[in-house]
C-alpha cells in the first residue's frame, strides 16, 4: 500500500520543461496568495534549518559514529538563541505543514495537490515565510528522521524506534541508498539558496530601490513561482523519506525516483542562479543609487564652511571598523587622520602606473620642508590617495604594485585602496578632472579645495609656491620673465654659479651623437674665437631612452660638455617645461597675449622634432634658440656676422643671423602634454618660425623603453 501512495505522490516530469508553464503555476500559487501583513524577519529560523542540512550525514555505513562525533562537538554553538521566540510562535504552523505532507502522502495525494494544500495553510504568510516555513517542516522530518539514523547502533532508544521503522533491514543496503541522499543533499542545498534569496529580496533597503524599478520588479514576478517549486521540492524529499519507512527487504532503488530528484534539484538549481543573478542586479543598482547619493552628499560637504578639514578629509577616506586610515610612510605605521587636523593637506592622486620619477620630484620637496619644519612653507602634508578600477579584481599583482608604491613615499598613503569609495573616484575624476596623470589637489586648514591640481605649480617653483593657491600660481607667473632661470636653475645648481660668474650658458638636447659631436666642437670653437666663457649642459630628450644615457657617457668620457647628474633630471627638465605650459593653459593665456607660452611651446617642439636644439643665453634677458641645423650653421658662419657681435653683443647678433637662415620651407611638429580634458587644449596654435596656424593632429602614444 506505501508503494502505491508513494507512487501517486510523484512529480509529473513533463511540467520541468515548460516556461510558460512555470508562469501558470506562479499565477496559481499568487491568487492563494493572502498576507496579513504580518513582517518577521525568518533568517533565524533559515539558519536553524541550513544547521539541520548541513550537519545531516548520509546513511552509510561506516559514517554513524563519526557523524554522532560531529554533532557533539558543536553543541555549545548558540546558534539557535536569537529565534527561540520566533519559533515558539511559528512551531504550531511548522508542525501543522508536516502534519498536511504527512497526510497528502499518506493518501496517495500527488506533489502538486499537496504544495497547493501547503499553500493554503501559508497563504496569510509573505512570501519568503511561506518557503521557509515548508524548508523548516521538511528539516525537522528529515532531522528526526536522521537522528535515528545516526544513533540506532549505539543509543537503545533510537534502535527501537528504528526497527518499528524497519530501518535496520532498509540501512543494510546502504549502497543503493547512497546515489539518493546525494541527490537529497544537492536539492536541499539548491532549496536553502532559494529560500535565502527570497529573504534578501524583502531585505533590499527600500530608499535605494523600489518595487517598480525593472530589476525589482523582474524578480517579483518570479518569486511566486520560485516558492511553488521550493515547496514542492520539500513534498517530494518527504515522500521520499516517508517511502523508507516501513518498507523492509521489500525495498527497491527506483530509476524514476532518482530521475525525479535529479530534475527537480536542476529545476531548482536554475531557479536560485536566476534569482542570483537578479539579486546581483538589484545590488548594483542600489549600489550606484547609494554612490549618487553619496557623491551629492560628498559635494554639498564641500559646499559647507568647517571649523577644521576633519569632516572633509573623512568623508574623502572611508575608515570603517575604527580602523587607522592612514600609512605614515616615514615611522612605517598605521596612524590616525586626526593627526592633520587643521593642516594644509595636499592630495597626491594618482593610479598604480605613476612614474617612478614623479615620485621622486616630490619627495625631494616634501624632505625639504621636514628639513625644515619651522619654515613657513613647510607648513603642509601629503596623502597619497590611489584610484584603482573597482571592476578589476584587486589580486595579488596590483597589491604588490600597491605596497611597492606606498614604500617609496615618505609621506601619508591610505592604508588600503578600498578605502577610496567610489563617490569619491567619481569626484576626483569629475570635478578635479583626474584621467591618466597624477594631480595634487590641495585642502586648507578648514578643508576647502584651493586648488584642483597644484602639481604644475610644485614641479616648477617647489615649496616657494607654498600655499599651493591659484592666487600664489598667478603671483609667481607676474614675477616671471623667459630666462635661464625659470628654464633651468632647478636641475642643476652650478647654472646660478655661472650666470654669477657673467658666463654665456648653452642648453642643448637630441639623440644624434655626430650631430652633438659637430656642434659641441664648433661652440667651443666659436666660444674661444669670439673670447666668451662658454659651460654647455645637455638636457637629451623627454622621454630619456638608453640612446640618451649612452650620449651622456660618451659626452663625459670625449669631455664634449657637462652632462646632468642622474638620467631623472632630464625627465624632470622636460616635466618642469610640461608644467609650465599646463599652468600657463590653465590661467587662460595665449599665444597672442603671453611672451611666455610661445617660448614654451617651442621648447617642446623641440623636443618634438628629431633633431637637436640648442638655447644659449646670457644672463637673464638675452636668450638664442634654433634647431640643429639651423644653430649649427649660424656658428659655423660666425665669421659673416663677428663684427655684428662686436657692435650688439653675441646673442643679439646670433639671433638676427638665426632669422636670416629660416626658410619657408620647414616641418615642426609640436607634442603638447596629455591633458585630464581637451578644454586645456587650445584650438588655434601658431608655428614659432613663421607664425602660421599649425595643423592638429591625435597622437597616442606607449613608450616602455
Amino acid at each position: 500500500m506505501e508503494l502505491s501512495a508513494m507512487s501517486h505522490g510523484r512529480s509529473d516530469p513533463h511540467m520541468f520543461s515548460s516556461a510558460s508553464g512555470g508562469k501558470a503555476i506562479g499565477k496559481q500559487i499568487e491568487a492563494i496568495h493572502d498576507p496579513a501583513g504580518i513582517h518577521t524577519s525568518m533568517k533565524p529560523v533559515l539558519d536553524i534549518v541550513e544547521d539541520i542540512f548541513r550537519r545531516a550525514a548520509p546513511p552509510v555505513r561506516g559514517t554513524v559514529q563519526e557523524a554522532h562525533m560531529q554533532v557533539d562537538a558543536s553543541d555549545e554553538r548558540a546558534l539557535h538563541s536569537s529565534a527561540d521566540e520566533l519559533i515558539d510562535y511559528l512551531s504550531a504552523i511548522i508542525n501543522r505543514i508536516s502534519c498536511e505532507i504527512a497526510y497528502r502522502l499518506s493518501i496517495g495525494e500527488d506533489a502538486h495537490a499537496t504544495t497547493l494544500a501547503v499553500a493554503h495553510v501559508v497563504r496569510s504568510y509573505s512570501w519568503d515565510a511561506k518557503v521557509v516555513l515548508a524548508l523548516a517542516a521538511f528539516a525537522m522530518s528529515y532531522g528526526e528522521f536522521l537522528l535515528i539514523v545516526q544513533l540506532y547502533t549505539t543509543n537503545p532508544l533510537a534502535k527501537g524506534v528504528a526497527l518499528l521503522k524497519q530501518l535496520p533491514e532498509v540501512l543494510a543496503r546502504a549502497d543503493l541508498l547512497k546515489t539518493k541522499f546525494d541527490t537529497l543533499a544537492n536539492l536541499t542545498n539548491a532549496m536553502h539558496c532559494v529560500a535565502k534569496c527570497v529573504i534578501e529580496f524583502k531585505e533590499l533597503p527600500s530608499q535605494y530601490i523600489s518595487p517598480e524599478d525593472p530589476e525589482l520588479s523582474s524578480a517579483n514576478s518570479d518569486i511566486p513561482s520560485a516558492v511553488y517549486w521550493t515547496i514542492r521540492s520539500t513534498v517530494v524529499c518527504a515522500s521520499q523519506i516517508i517511502g523508507l519507512i516501513g518498507m523492509g527487504h521489500e525495498f527497491v532503488s527506483s530509476t524514476t525516483d532518482a530521475w525525479e530528484l535529479s530534475s527537480l534539484a536542476h529545476n531548482i538549481d536554475s531557479i536560485c542562479s536566476d534569482l542570483m543573478e537578479k539579486l546581483k542586479r538589484c545590488r548594483q543598482r542600489i549600489n550606484e543609487t547609494k554612490d549618487i547619493e553619496a557623491y551629492q552628499t560628498l559635494l554639498r560637504l564641500f559646499d559647507a564652511i568647517h571649523i577644521d578639514n576633519m569632516k572633509i578629509l573623512k568623508a574623502l577616506i572611508y575608515a570603517k571598523d575604527d580602523q587607522l586610515p592612514l600609512w605614515d610612510g616615514t615611522t612605517k605605521q598605521k596612524v590616525s587622520i586626526d593627526l592633520l587636523r587643521r593642516r594644509t593637506v595636499l592630495l597626491f592622486i594618482s593610479d598604480l602606473e605613476i612614474p617612478h620619477d614623479e615620485i621622486l620630484i616630490l619627495e625631494q620637496m616634501y624632505n625639504e620642508s621636514q628639513a625644515h619644519p619651522t619654515r613657513v612653507e613647510s607648513q603642509y602634508e601629503v596623502i597619497w590617495i590611489p584610484v584603482v578600477d573597482r571592476s578589476v579584481p584587486f589580486d595579488d599583482t596590483k597589491r604588490e604594485q600597491f605596497e611597492s608604491l606606498k614604500a617609496m613615499m615618505p609621506w601619508y598613503s591610505v592604508s588600503h585602496p578600498s578605502m577610496i569609495q567610489p563617490a569619491v573616484i567619481r569626484c576626483i575624476k569629475e570635478v578635479w578632472d583626474f584621467s591618466k596623470k597624477p594631480l595634487v589637489v590641495v585642502l586648507d586648514p578648514q578643508g576647502r579645495v584651493v586648488n584642483s591640481n597644484a602639481i604644475h605649480m610644485m614641479f616648477i617653483w617647489g615649496n616657494l609656491a607654498f600655499p599651493f593657491t591659484k592666487i600664489r600660481e598667478e603671483a609667481l607667473w607676474k614675477e616671471e620673465t623667459w630666462r635661464i632661470e625659470l628654464l633651468a636653475d632647478s636641475i642643476d645648481p652650478s647654472i646660478i654659479n655661472w650666470l654669477t660668474e657673467g658666463k654665456f650658458i648653452c642648453l642643448y638636447g637630441g639623440e644624434d651623437m655626430d650631430w652633438i659631436r659637430k656642434f659641441t666642437t664648433t661652440a667651443k670653437a666659436v666660444a674661444q674665437t669670439a673670447n666668451i666663457k662658454l659651460e654647455m649642459l645637455y638636457v637629451g630628450k623627454s622621454n630619456p631612452t638608453e640612446k640618451v644615457r649612452r650620449n651622456m657617457t660618451t659626452i663625459q668620457r670625449e669631455n664634449l660638455s657637462r652632462v646632468l647628474s642622474d638620467i631623472s633630471l632630464i625627465r624632470f627638465f622636460w616635466v618642469r617645461l610640461e608644467s609650465m605650459w599646463h599652468s600657463r593653459v590653465q590661467h587662460g593665456v595665449t599665444v597672442e597675449n603671453d611672451h611666455i607660452l610661445p617660448e614654451i611651446m617651442t621648447m617642446l617642439s623641440f623636443d618634438g622634432s628629431e633633431q637637436g636644439w640648442a638655447v644659449i643665453s646670457r644672463g637673464s634677458d638675452e636668450l638664442a634658440r634654433a634647431k640643429a641645423e639651423i644653430v649649427l650653421k649660424s656658428l659655423d658662419q660666425y665669421p659673416v656676422w663677428e663684427a655684428l657681435a662686436a657692435e650688439k653683443g653675441f646673442i643679439p647678433a646670433l639671433n638676427d643671423h638665426i632669422r636670416g637662415l629660416r626658410t619657408e620651407h620647414h616641418c615642426n611638429r609640436l607634442i603638447l602634454p596629455g591633458t585630464a580634458g581637451i578644454r586645456s587644449i587650445h584650438e588655434r596654435v601658431v608655428c614659432f618660425d613663421c607664425g602660421k596656424q599649425m595643423e592638429k593632429f591625435f597622437m597616442y602614444r606607449c613608450c616602455t623603453d
